[in-house]
Formats: structure tokens, sequence, C-alpha cells
């Protein structure tokens, strides 16, 4: 990237925040190595600096790279030489909190959890909650559409936004910071960014959808004989009349296990033997009539499963405790680094079918091969991680992906449930989704980015 290119960097947005060299490589590159590649990050400070930067990258023909908190898991936010990264790092500000009308707009910079801690100060919160929480920034999860613990009662990121503001490919800005639910006003077109991991545009403000938090909560784990069985304790869980369902997290045995045991987690009458787990947590006015609520659907579950095992959580220290089960990811990538993961929804009908086939195909392919099972089993999101370091070669990756994403389109499900294409899952997005849909794609991504400038080799096509 030649001098001229970078001075006329340095002239928009400060040469502060042009960054080159060794102070590149002090920076941390996240869930991906190769995230920082491109080898030069710019730092604009607003919506106004992105635009001037799209257009200085399109007059000089650089791509440009948006990053967010690099904690994506499908290679959306890899970058290579020649490329130029745009990070939102200095738009972190939250611009409103708006208690009455329950809205916030906020730059696209801003971490999941710096809103999350602003919005409880008016008894709020983002209706969205991810484990990633302290680095995932707002424009990031709307361009992944995240979806997340919360997802099946209050939607995924697509559902929470009002209105945003992107740099598209041309420099132009397209603002639609509606801070309403009700809007028939034409094209809602903020659903084209919604999901494009930045190829369409970068997003740097959003206005989202804040809900009230409740005075109490209460969480419970319950280890279960079936997937049949924990959905319908789920569906009972969903009756509870005393509070609502925030959470119901699934653990098969082999991923509890693994947490429990990195976590040195202990608790008597919990011998972590029975084949899945859920945790469940109920939100309400008080604390104690949640705790009973849950003690009520612990002996209504072993009503039917006598060899049913559970506990109810007694005070905050154990709550999160429970939490750091199905949270603490870090540790099974600490017994199988770069272990492959994948990331696939299904409805809740077929989903017990679905995870034996695919356990039974697996073990045809490999018997050594028993997959860490987890996931927001409420929404039929399932998390799929192989017990083996990646990468793994070619043949065996196609071999597991089609098991793993042959019975999908058939069922009604997606091969990709919260977590994106990014570079990672392109493949498998030509082999599952309509050809129209894919045609069509293609098509708005000519239209809005012609000279495929904006995440090249992400989503569509190669770079």
């Amino acid at each position: 990237m030649h001098a001229e290119f970078l001075a006329a960097l340095g002239a928009i947005v400060g040469s502060a925040q042009v960054r080159t060299g060794a102070e590149v490589q002090a920076m941390d590159p996240g869930w991906h190595p190769d995230n920082l590649a491109a080898g030069v990050v710019v730092l604009p400070a607003s919506t106004a600096e992105v635009a001037a930067v799209v257009r200085l990258c399109g007059q000089h023909r650089v791509p440009i790279v948006p990053q967010g908190g690099r904690t994506g898991l499908v290679g959306g936010a890899i970058s290579q030489p020649g490329e130029l990264i745009v990070s939102l790092a200095r738009m972190q500000a939250i611009e409103l909190l708006d208690p009455v009308s329950r809205i916030a707009v906020v730059q696209g910079g801003a971490t999941l959890e710096a809103l999350q801690e602003a919005a409880a100060l008016e008894r709020l919160e983002p209706g969205i909650d991810i484990p990633a929480r302290g680095s995932a920034t707002i424009a990031g999860m709307v361009s992944t559409n995240a979806g997340g613990i919360m997802a099946f009662r209050n939607g995924v990121m697509r559902h929470r936004v009002l209105g945003l503001e992107a740099v598209l490919a041309d420099g132009s800005v397209y603002s639609d910071l509606t801070q309403v639910v009700k809007n028939s006003a034409g094209y809602d077109l903020k659903h084209l960014l919604i999901g494009a991991e930045g190829s369409l545009g970068i997003v740097t403000r959003v206005v989202l959808k804040l809900d009230p938090v409740p005075d109490a909560t209460a969480t419970a784990l319950l280890g279960l004989p079936s997937v049949a069985a924990t959905l319908q304790a789920i569906r009972w869980a969903l009756d509870i009349g005393v509070g609502h369902l925030r959470a119901a997290e699934a653990l098969w045995q082999g991923y509890i296990r693994l947490t429990a045991d990195g976590l040195q987690w202990r608790e008597p009458g919990m011998e972590l033997d029975q084949p899945i787990y859920v945790l469940l947590s109920l939100g309400g006015a008080e604390e104690a009539v949640l705790q009973e609520a849950f003690e009520g659907l612990f002996e209504k579950v072993l009503a039917h499963h006598p060899d049913a095992t559970g506990i109810v959580a007694s005070s905050a220290r154990q709550e999160r405790a429970l939490w750091r089960l199905r949270e603490d990811t870090d540790l099974l990538y600490r017994a199988h680094p770069g272990a492959p993961s994948y990331d696939v929804s299904v409805p809740l009908a077929r989903l017990d079918g679905y995870v034996e086939q695919v356990q039974r195909g697996l073990a045809a392919i490999d018997p050594s091969l028993a997959p860490y099972l987890f996931g927001h089993l409420a929404d039929g999101n399932v998390h799929i991680v192989l017990n083996r370091p990646g990468p793994l070669p070619p043949a065996l990756s196609t071999q597991i992906e089609a098991v793993l994403y042959g019975p999908l389109r058939a069922l009604g499900g997606s091969f990709s449930a919260e977590h994106g294409v990014g570079s990672k899952r392109i493949g498998a997005m030509f082999d599952t989704l309509d050809p129209v849909k894919l045609a069509t794609m293609a098509h708005i991504k000519r239209l809005l980015d012609p000279d495929n400038l904006l995440n090249p080799g992400k989503v569509l096509q190669a770079a």
C-alpha cells in the first residue's frame, strides 16, 4: 500500500489513526490469526470519516475489510495484504438511551456489554445476549444477524433493529434511523445490510429496541434422558405462570463434562451421567417465587422421568457458576485447538432425529468422532464441535459437511444459525440454498458493490 494512499488516509482520520507494521502486530487478532493479515488498519471516528475512507478506497481500488470485535467464527473478518481494515473501535458512543420509548441509538463500535450496562441503569436490556458480549460490537452483531441466548423469545438481531445508518460501497451514506416499530414506508432496506457481513455496506449507527429487565431471575440445571424429554421440559417451563422463560440452553453430556472438569465444578446429586442437560433461566418479580416454580417444574419432570437430576441455584454465585458451564467454550478449544465447529438450526419437531442421524453419520466416517453438542435448544440452534484439532483434511471436511448439512434443506433448517457465512461457509451456502436466492444475492452485490471492494471473498464470492 503506497505512501500517497496512506497519507491520504491520515488526512481523513489523523495520522495516529492509521496503523501499520509493529502497531498492527501488537493488536489482538481475535478468533482468526489472519484477521490482521492486511497489515494496515484505519480507525475513523465518525460516519463522515468512514464515508471519506470508503470513497478514497474506491478511487484507488483498495478492498475494504470492516471489523468489529473480531469474535466471528467463520472467517468473516480475515484480511490479506493489499486490503484495508476499517475498524470502528473509536465509534463506541451510546448516543441516546430513551427509557420512555425504550430505544437506544448506538454507534457501531459499541460493545453489547456496554449497551447492556447503560440500559440496565434504566432497568432495560437489549433483548439479546451472547457469551462474547464483552468484545462483540453492535455493528458486528447486526452484520452477522447474531442470535444468542434469548432469540427464542425476542428474535435475532434482525428483530431488534428499528433503524440503521451505513456507508455504501460508493461512499454514500444510507441513513434510516427510524425509532418506531411500525414503519410501512416503502422497502425496508435495512434488512439487506443485516446479515450481509459488511459485503454491502459498513454499519456505523444502529437504533435498537430495549425491553424491561425483570426484577429477579432464577436458574436451574436439569439432567434428562433424551432430547424429546428436554423439549418437553422446556415446554413446561414456557407455561410457568409466575415469570417468563429467558433462556433454555442445552449441554449434551460430553460438553458439560468437559466444562465441568475444566472449571472443577461439582454439585452433590449431579453426577453428569444423563445424556443431555438443560440450563433454564426464569425472569419475574420475586426470586423466591421463581425458585419455587423451578422446584415445581423439577417435580413434574421427575414424575415422567424418575432418573432425572436437577439443581435450582440458591444464590447469585451459584447462578454464575451454572452459566459458566455453558459459556466457557474456550475450555473446549484448549482441549482441541482449532477444533472444527458448526452452527446449525433445525425445526424443534425434527431435532431429535437430526442429532441421531448426525451422530450415526459421523461414526460411520470415523468411530472416534464424538462431537460436542450444545446450544440454544428452545429455537433449535445446535453448535457441533468435533473432538479433534483443526483444520481437517479437505476430503474429510467434505464428508463431515455432507453429514451435517445434507438433511437440512429438506428439514427446513439452516447450515448457519447465527455465525454467518464469512469465508468458511460459502461452499455450504452454495450446496444448500435455493439457486434463485443465490442468483438474487449475487445481483444485489453487483448492483451495490460493482467493483467488489467491500469484504471480498466473504459470503458470496472469492476474492
